[in-house]
């Protein structure tokens, strides 16, 4: 999008006000469409960060993701967890991932997760 979606964006302010972890989202973005729920961006770079400690050869990486971001003006990115990516009838990773998408490049969403099927 050239310019993104104002009502995703909005969509987007709800969610890093802190309102709620539960807005389940699905975007199609660069030609992946990825399905999970939304998390505040503070909340997400601390599961990611603590992610990385627990790893013996990227730990040094995390502290990359608890420097705290400058929020200024509207939301430009969604911070997805417990997220895939879905391919065919395939959800990757099986447990959900963690996924940054920017908004400029997500081409059309709808609200709500779908789901996959291992059949």
């Amino acid at each position: 999008m050239s310019k993104p979606d104002e009502l995703l964006v909005n969509v987007a302010a709800l969610v890093e006000s802190g309102q709620s972890n539960q807005m389940s989202l699905t975007v199609v973005t660069a030609g992946a469409v990825i399905t999970g729920r939304l998390a505040p961006e503070a909340v997400w770079r601390q599961r990611v960060s603590e992610v990385l400690t627990d790893s013996a050869r990227l730990g040094e990486f995390s502290a990359v993701f608890t420097a705290m971001p400058r929020m200024e003006g509207s939301p430009t990115h969604l911070h997805f967890h417990v997220a895939r990516i879905l391919q065919g009838t395939v959800g990757i990773p099986e447990t959900g991932g963690m996924y940054r998408v920017s908004i400029e490049e997500v081409s059309a969403w709808t609200v709500g997760d779908f789901s996959y099927s291992d059949h």
